[in-house]
């Protein structure tokens, strides 16, 4: 009898430490522009002096697990020229709107002031560069993140992977191939119904493994296993979609811009130029906005098996006024060379080939990655040419169904300072293979951020799972 108590009671004392580990608040809610209605998406929602928080979708909405700890502390919702709303966290109301008004700074009070500081778009990107030492971390760190991809036609979605990541770097002033480790931790979601008849894939494939002579034409689908092809899909989804290519590679801007070849190195001015559009307001503080526009020389990503090269860039960069750090990045790179229109055209039927958003948070006086998201499109069905028809709309379907994109979204919202529990971790297996499968973790997902879904998406991904038998939950 006396055995039974002592487990009962221990057995009580394991649920109340576990329930107070996991014990979070959900909040959720919609931010819209107080002039406009219009829903304002990516705004930051996070609890002051801490790396928990989201973004909010292109719906305006949002859903935020904080620890039951986090009570007392003041939540944060602030988007990029507007007035910041703050709440402590326990007199958040789930069921009001939140309206943001708009605040913009004066330029020419900006520019007027005393103190020597750049004028010029160009030079205040050169400043910043020269900066990034201070603002990025110079010592080990961890990051945890939710991890969304997703690959669709214009007509629905065909691949939707969804899993928890660890990043790894021991320095962000050294190159990221050498000091960068990414493992997939939990996976939630993971549906594959992509048409398996890929011939550029496996003529790619082959090439890579020897058979240099090789032609697509050459090859007919039905003397191909289905295995072979499914291998050689493999294959070139890591080395497109792999998340080492999206850390290491040339388009992780600021944390590559020591590499002889980098975008944002030495030779930005070859590749981009700036221009200072206005300055706006962020939690308060002063950012500059900067137009990205072409350079003289063509960006040339010098992808290994791929034709990646003749873009020119386009988009916008977000500084902090005080300190030259970078908020938010857009940034896309457009076919520009002969060759690459002419690719683009017909592979994609688009000539916008990256698309790229990356915004970073501060914490302990350094900025870290807050949320990544990368677009570009990806051609499945080489073979399913679009038919010559008397119907249009039959031949934009067809269209429709041909030409894919991919599009990668992170969300990282905690970061690891602690030595001893970043050297536990290194300690552990690293795998960043985002297609292998992995068991769902129920209760690991009950407490563990993610991205919300617009309601778009949503509809897409319902239609997904009824066409999947990989459906978890």
């Amino acid at each position: 009898m006396n055995f039974i108590n002592k487990t009962y009671s221990l057995t009580i004392l394991v649920c109340l430490f576990f329930g107070t580990v996991y014990a979070q608040t959900e909040l959720k809610n919609k931010i819209v522009d107080f002039s406009t209605m219009i829903p304002i998406e990516s705004a930051s929602i996070y609890v002051q002096n801490t790396t928990t928080g989201t973004i909010s979708n292109a719906d305006g909405k949002f859903v935020l697990l904080v620890p039951n700890a986090m009570q007392n502390d003041t939540l944060v919702i602030s988007s990029i020229g507007y007035k910041s709303y703050k709440i402590p966290v326990k007199e958040f109301n789930n069921t009001e709107e939140i309206f943001l008004e708009e605040d913009i700074a004066s330029l020419d009070e900006v520019l007027l002031v005393g103190e020597p500081r750049p004028k010029t778009g160009n030079d205040i990107v050169l400043k910043m560069i020269s900066k990034l030492p201070d603002n990025l971390p110079e010592l080990p760190f961890l990051e945890k993140g939710f991890l969304r991809h997703k690959e669709q036609n214009k007509k629905e979605f065909k691949w939707l992977i969804e899993s928890a990541i660890t990043l790894y770097d021991s320095s962000a002033q050294s190159p990221a191939y050498k000091n960068l480790k990414i493992n997939v931790d939990e996976m939630r979601k993971s549906y594959d119904l992509r048409d398996v008849d890929s011939l550029l894939a496996y003529t790619a494939y082959l090439k890579q493994h020897g058979n240099k002579n090789l032609r697509a034409k050459n090859l007919k689908r039905d003397t191909i296993k289905t295995a072979a092809l499914v291998k050689a899909i493999k294959w070139n989804d890591t080395r497109t979609n792999g998340l080492e290519n999206l850390f290491e590679g040339k388009l992780n801007l600021l944390r590559n811009t020591k590499s002889e070849r980098a975008l944002f190195g030495k030779h930005v001015l070859d590749y981009h130029q700036f221009k200072l559009d206005t300055v706006l307001v962020d939690n308060e503080r002063k950012i500059y906005k900067i137009k990205i526009l072409e350079g003289e020389d063509y960006i040339n990503l010098e992808t290994p098996g791929i034709f990646n090269d003749g873009y020119v860039a386009n988009g916008w960069l977000y500084v902090y006024w005080d300190t030259y750090a970078v908020k938010k990045i857009e940034y896309e790179l457009i076919a520009s060379s002969e060759a690459q229109k002419n690719r683009s055209k017909i592979l994609f039927d688009t000539q916008v080939n990256h698309k790229l958003e990356i915004t970073y948070m501060e914490y302990d006086s350094k900025m870290y990655v807050n949320y990544v998201s990368y677009e570009t499109p990806k051609l499945v069905n080489v073979g399913a040419k679009v038919p010559k028809t008397d119907d249009p709309e039959a031949e934009q379907r067809a269209k429709d169904e041909r030409f894919y994109k991919t599009i990668q979204e992170i969300l990282f919202t905690e970061v690891i300072l602690d030595p001893e529990a970043i050297d536990t971790k290194l300690k552990n297996d690293w795998d960043s293979n985002i297609f292998a499968i992995k068991p769902y973790n129920k209760d690991f997902w009950n407490n563990y951020n993610t991205l919300l879904e617009s309601e778009e998406d949503e509809k897409l991904i319902q239609d997904l799972t009824k066409r999947s038998s990989l459906f978890k939950d």
